[in-house]
Parts: C-alpha cells; sequence; structure tokens
C-alpha cells in the first residue's frame, strides 16, 4: 500500500493527520508520478473526515515552502490581503479588489493574492487586469508597484507551481461537486506573507476554523467574516447588507460575534445592491462607482470593509474611526487617480 493510500485509510477511520503526516501527503499530492484517483481518493476522504485547524494549517505551510518568494519582506510587516475564499456562489461584484485600491490610497501596503474567477463570471486577477495591472508581472515589477502604488497583486498560478499536478484532481472533485482543502487553501498561501488579512470565508461554519488556522499560522492581526444572507446561504464578505459572522485573528482574536452595518451607522440596504457580473458588467460598476453613481450598498461596504483594514492594521483605534476616510478616498478621486496612476504603471 503506498502512502497516501494509507493516509486516506487513516482518514477514512477518523484519524486526525499530524503535521509530518501531511508533509508526506502534499508531497504525493504535488507528485505528477501519483495517480489523480489515488490523490482524490485521499482528498474525499479528508473532506468527509472533516478538515482540522491543524491540518489546514500543517497544509498551509507545505505548500507556503512551495511557493515562488516574491521578494516583498521590507513590505509585509506592515502589509494586509483583502482576499475571500470564494465558492459562496452569491454572485457579488469585486469588493474586495476596490478595497485594495482605496487602502492604496490611504497609505496601507496591500498584498492581493488572488485568481480569475473559477466559481464566479469575473475573479479578483479579472477584474485588477481590466483595470490595468500587469497579472504576469514579475517580482521586480511588483516590488516597484508596492513603493509607487502601495499594492501588488500575485496572481496564485504564477506563484504556486505545485498546483500544476493538483490541478486535474479538483477539476474531477469539482465534476462531483465536491470541495476540497484546496478550495480554500489560497487565501491561507499569499507568497507575500503579509502580516494582516481580512478574510471572507464561503460558510458561516468555516469562519472559527479558518480564524483559528490563521492564528496558527501566526497571523499578527486580522479579521474572518461571513455575510449571513439567509440560512445556510451568504457571501464571503463583510457586508453592511447582511448580518455578519466575525472573528478576529492574532491581536483581535477576542472579537467574536455579528455585526450589522446598523452597528456602525450605515444604512439599510438590500443585498442586491452588491450584486455583479462578468469583466464588461463590473468595469461599469466600477465607473459608476467613482461617479457617485453606484448602489449605497455597495459603496458602503466597501467603506466598511476599509475602515476594518485600517483598523486591523492599526492605523485607527476603532473601526468607526475610518469611515469618514475611507468614504472620502473611495468617492473623492483618489481611487479614481490610483487606477490611472496603475495603468500607466503597467503599460509597456
Amino acid at each position: 500500500m503506498s502512502e497516501l493510500a494509507e493516509l486516506t485509510r487513516r482518514l477514512s477511520a477518523g484519524q486526525e493527520l499530524m503535521p509530518p503526516e501531511v508533509a508526506t501527503a502534499s508531497a504525493a499530492l504535488a507528485s505528477p508520478e501519483i495517480a489523480d484517483d489515488g490523490k482524490a481518493a485521499f482528498l474525499i476522504a479528508l473532506g468527509e473526515k472533516g478538515e482540522t485547524a491543524a491540518e489546514v494549517a500543517a497544509f498551509a505551510n507545505e505548500f507556503r515552502a512551495r511557493a515562488i518568494n516574491p521578494g516583498v519582506e521590507a513590505w509585509a510587516g506592515q502589509a494586509i490581503d483583502i482576499v475571500g475564499t470564494g465558492g459562496d456562489l452569491a454572485g457579488g461584484f469585486n469588493i474586495s479588489s476596490m478595497v485594495v485600491l482605496t487602502l492604496a490610497c490611504a497609505g496601507v501596503p496591500v498584498m492581493k493574492h488572488g485568481n480569475r474567477g473559477i466559481t464566479s463570471k469575473c475573479g479578483s486577477a479579472d477584474l485588477l487586469a481590466g483595470l490595468g495591472v500587469d497579472l504576469q508581472a514579475p517580482p521586480e515589477k511588483l516590488r516597484v508597484a508596492l513603493d509607487q502604488l502601495g499594492y501588488a497583486f500575485f496572481f496564485a498560478p504564477a506563484y504556486h507551481p505545485a498546483f500544476k499536478h493538483i490541478a486535474p484532481v479538483r477539476k474531477i472533485l469539482a465534476a462531483q461537486g465536491r470541495r476540497s482543502v484546496f478550495n480554500i487553501l489560497g487565501p491561507l498561501i499569499n507568497p507575500g506573507r503579509p502580516a494582516n488579512v481580512l478574510l471572507g470565508v464561503f460558510s458561516e461554519a468555516w469562519v472559527g476554523k479558518l480564524a483559528d488556522v490563521l492564528d496558527l499560522l501566526g497571523t499578527e492581526a486580522g479579521l474572518a467574516a461571513h455575510g449571513v444572507i439567509a440560512p445556510g446561504h451568504g457571501i464571503d464578505e463583510l457586508t453592511t447588507t447582511t448580518l455578519n459572522r466575525v472573528r478576529g485573528i492574532g491581536r483581535l482574536r477576542s472579537v467574536d460575534g455579528r455585526w450589522s452595518g446598523a452597528d456602525y451607522g450605515f444604512a439599510a440596504t438590500p443585498f442586491t445592491d452588491l450584486q455583479g457580473g462578468d469583466l464588461q458588467a463590473n468595469l461599469a460598476i466600477v465607473e459608476a462607482l467613482l461617479a457617485g453613481r453606484a448602489p449605497a450598498g455597495l459603496v458602503d461596504t466597501i467603506v466598511f470593509n476599509t475602515a476594518a483594514a485600517l483598523w486591523i492594521t492599526g492605523r485607527t483605534s476603532e473601526l468607526r474611526d475610518g469611515i469618514s476616510q475611507a468614504r472620502e478616498l473611495l468617492l473623492g478621486g483618489a481611487v479614481k487617480a490610483k487606477i490611472a496612476a496603475t495603468k500607466e504603471f503597467f503599460h509597456p
């Protein structure tokens, strides 16, 4: 029996994997020599047992170690990632991408890690590329971007070569309607390793677990959040249009509860204000945002997330202290100027 098959057997018996066993499994999953059916059986057994926070953290450490290092350590200690797990099927606009631009205008270094749309019509990579970001820019260019623009986007396929040999089995599982641990690893393996994170979570049940994972990974400060649209249905965002399940990470680990936009002075708005579409539709929404014509709930949600990130990174002492600054940056011309600067910076 192969090592991966033995680990699969142990998972099927309900046994938790220890870090050395996760290391063995990760090597097998990343190997072109291991058959996809064996990889699929392992991932199915892990998912059916239920991944523990310790197991997910161990997998994240393994694939962090396999990532290409972009050499951005000089910024990492102050930087934040604004990221969602995806997979919520809520059809929301790319809120995190606009938060990245707004935060960069506030002087907070942002290291965003993402991909093209997989479970959505337009992923963060799709929108940011549409706004001028070169997804294939080499690390040296991205270091200059952090210095001059205040943010960098790490296109996941360019930094995780090990995933090449995992993609086929992920497609097999997706065709069966199954998720795996790889559906949640993306936000945990940012190659820039920023000290802070604002993480949107696809499921309310996973908020606490992913907060625990990020604690185990040594995150200095962060917040995990899930917007509850209806029982059993939500969005991987902190929003002003939903009740939000939140858990703090690192320095903020005492935060544990439910927030609403009304708690922070935002008016009630419908969830439909957050709806997005394909790339062209979302670029039109960006244009409307910058012209002051976007739905109030979308504007408020971007402001809410930006204010939360300012608080997470220690720029404000309370979340509500950053709301007016975030709104002025978003609507007062700073973000529009940042997009123009982005296009000029990456223009060949």
